[in-house]
């Protein structure tokens, strides 16, 4: 590859990156400078264990629910290919 059409490569590789700099005055007031500052609360010990408590038995729950979806999604699509092996079998029956 000659050096013109390697210059000409990168020169079109940059022209599809991002033109975010270009914008960034435009955003909204986009200081890289500024740090975003939150007011939190303060928790105690036991909040934080009972958050913890919390989200714990939701997750049991979450994973639960998936498991009995998946489970009950496999029987219908076993019973669906069972029904389906039984009329095959009869159409080979019949041809025969």
């Amino acid at each position: 590859m000659s050096t013109g059409a390697m210059q000409v490569s990168i020169k079109n590789n940059l022209n599809l990156l991002s033109k975010r700099d270009k914008l960034r005055n435009r955003l909204g007031g986009y200081s890289p400078n500024s740090k975003t500052e939150y007011n939190l609360p303060k928790a105690s010990t036991k909040q934080l264990q009972d958050l913890r408590k919390r989200l714990q038995v939701e997750h049991k729950i979450r994973m639960l629910k998936v498991v009995m979806l998946t489970t009950i999604l496999f029987i219908m699509l076993l019973c669906v290919f069972l029904y389906a092996i039984d009329g095959i079998v009869e159409l080979i029956s019949l041809n025969l």
